[in-house]
Protein backbone atom coordinates (compact mmCIF):
# COMPACT_ATOMS: atom_id res chain seq x y z
CA UNK A 1 0.00 0.00 0.00
CA UNK A 2 1.19 3.33 -1.42
CA UNK A 3 0.88 5.10 2.28
CA UNK A 4 1.65 2.19 4.78
CA UNK A 5 5.73 2.34 6.14
CA UNK A 6 6.48 -0.90 6.26
CA UNK A 7 5.32 -1.36 2.64
CA UNK A 8 7.86 1.13 1.70
CA UNK A 9 10.75 -0.05 4.01
CA UNK A 10 14.06 1.07 1.87
CA UNK A 11 16.44 -2.11 1.23
CA UNK A 12 19.11 -1.12 3.42
CA UNK A 13 16.92 -0.74 6.37
CA UNK A 14 16.54 -4.91 6.35
CA UNK A 15 18.53 -6.63 8.74
CA UNK A 16 16.86 -10.08 8.09
CA UNK A 17 14.52 -11.47 5.76
CA UNK A 18 12.98 -14.34 4.15
CA UNK A 19 10.08 -14.71 1.62
CA UNK A 20 7.12 -14.47 3.34
CA UNK A 21 8.81 -11.43 6.22
CA UNK A 22 11.57 -9.08 7.29
CA UNK A 23 13.26 -7.27 10.16
CA UNK A 24 14.19 -3.76 10.91
CA UNK A 25 15.69 -1.91 13.80
CA UNK A 26 12.42 0.35 15.62
CA UNK A 27 12.71 3.95 14.61
CA UNK A 28 11.97 4.82 17.86
CA UNK A 29 13.19 1.99 20.00
CA UNK A 30 12.40 1.63 23.81
CA UNK A 31 16.13 -0.13 23.94
CA UNK A 32 19.30 -1.00 22.50
CA UNK A 33 18.63 -3.54 19.32
CA UNK A 34 14.36 -3.20 19.63
CA UNK A 35 13.72 -5.04 16.79
CA UNK A 36 10.58 -5.36 14.12
CA UNK A 37 9.31 -8.61 12.74
CA UNK A 38 6.89 -7.96 9.38
CA UNK A 39 5.26 -9.41 7.31
CA UNK A 40 5.60 -8.63 3.19
CA UNK A 41 1.98 -8.82 2.78
CA UNK A 42 0.17 -5.47 4.16
CA UNK A 43 -2.11 -7.40 6.41
CA UNK A 44 -3.24 -5.44 10.02
CA UNK A 45 -3.55 -8.73 12.70
CA UNK A 46 -1.38 -11.86 13.56
CA UNK A 47 -4.95 -13.65 13.14
CA UNK A 48 -5.40 -12.65 9.14
CA UNK A 49 -1.95 -14.57 8.54
CA UNK A 50 -1.27 -17.72 6.79
CA UNK A 51 0.32 -20.24 8.46
CA UNK A 52 3.26 -19.96 6.42
CA UNK A 53 3.42 -16.14 6.80
CA UNK A 54 3.67 -16.69 10.83
CA UNK A 55 6.28 -19.68 10.46
CA UNK A 56 8.56 -17.10 8.21
CA UNK A 57 7.61 -14.43 11.43
CA UNK A 58 9.13 -16.82 14.22
CA UNK A 59 12.04 -17.85 12.26
CA UNK A 60 12.94 -14.60 12.13
CA UNK A 61 12.01 -13.53 15.39
CA UNK A 62 13.88 -16.87 16.36
CA UNK A 63 17.25 -15.36 14.25
CA UNK A 64 17.09 -11.85 15.35
CA UNK A 65 16.92 -12.82 18.94
CA UNK A 66 20.10 -15.00 18.33
CA UNK A 67 21.62 -11.88 16.56
CA UNK A 68 20.87 -10.01 19.99
CA UNK A 69 21.99 -12.73 22.12
CA UNK A 70 25.54 -12.27 19.55
CA UNK A 71 25.53 -8.20 19.36
CA UNK A 72 23.72 -6.57 22.19
CA UNK A 73 23.83 -9.41 24.99
CA UNK A 74 20.37 -8.18 26.76
CA UNK A 75 19.21 -9.88 29.93
CA UNK A 76 16.02 -10.92 28.99
CA UNK A 77 13.20 -10.03 26.15
CA UNK A 78 9.82 -8.83 25.93
CA UNK A 79 7.93 -9.89 22.91
CA UNK A 80 4.26 -8.22 21.90
CA UNK A 81 2.47 -7.46 19.02
CA UNK A 82 -0.27 -4.38 19.29
CA UNK A 83 -3.15 -5.87 17.40
CA UNK A 84 -5.86 -3.12 16.44
CA UNK A 85 -6.49 0.48 17.50
CA UNK A 86 -7.42 -0.69 21.12
CA UNK A 87 -4.25 -2.20 21.64
CA UNK A 88 -2.12 0.44 20.55
CA UNK A 89 -1.93 -0.42 16.76
CA UNK A 90 -0.67 3.03 15.38
CA UNK A 91 0.87 1.36 11.66
CA UNK A 92 -2.39 -0.77 10.58
CA UNK A 93 0.11 -3.24 9.15
CA UNK A 94 1.36 -5.84 11.17
CA UNK A 95 4.43 -6.14 13.19
CA UNK A 96 5.96 -8.04 15.81
CA UNK A 97 8.31 -6.11 18.57
CA UNK A 98 11.42 -8.41 20.10
CA UNK A 99 12.85 -6.04 22.73
CA UNK A 100 16.15 -6.59 24.40
CA UNK A 101 15.84 -5.96 28.01
CA UNK A 102 18.38 -4.99 30.73
CA UNK A 103 19.16 -5.92 34.68
CA UNK A 104 18.31 -2.03 35.78
CA UNK A 105 16.11 -0.49 32.86
CA UNK A 106 13.70 -0.60 35.12
CA UNK A 107 13.74 -0.57 38.43
CA UNK A 108 11.45 -2.81 38.70
CA UNK A 109 10.38 -4.67 35.76
CA UNK A 110 8.31 -7.74 37.47
CA UNK A 111 4.62 -7.48 35.30
CA UNK A 112 6.34 -6.25 32.16
CA UNK A 113 3.90 -6.07 29.25
CA UNK A 114 0.78 -6.14 32.43
CA UNK A 115 2.02 -2.63 32.60
CA UNK A 116 -0.05 -1.01 29.83
CA UNK A 117 -2.88 -0.74 32.30
CA UNK A 118 -1.03 0.16 35.54
CA UNK A 119 -3.81 -0.24 38.11
CA UNK A 120 -3.53 -4.07 36.86
CA UNK A 121 -0.07 -4.55 36.75
CA UNK A 122 1.51 -5.10 40.33
CA UNK A 123 -0.76 -8.05 41.23
CA UNK A 124 2.04 -10.24 43.36
CA UNK A 125 2.15 -7.72 46.09
CA UNK A 126 -1.34 -6.93 47.22
CA UNK A 127 -1.73 -3.57 47.05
Amino acid sequence: MPTCPFCQIPPERVALENDLAFVIRDGFPISPGHTLIIPRRHVGSFFEISEAERAAMLALLEQSKQQLDTHQQPDGYNIGINDGAAAGQTVPHLHMHLIPRYSGDREDPRGGVRWIIPEKADYWSGR
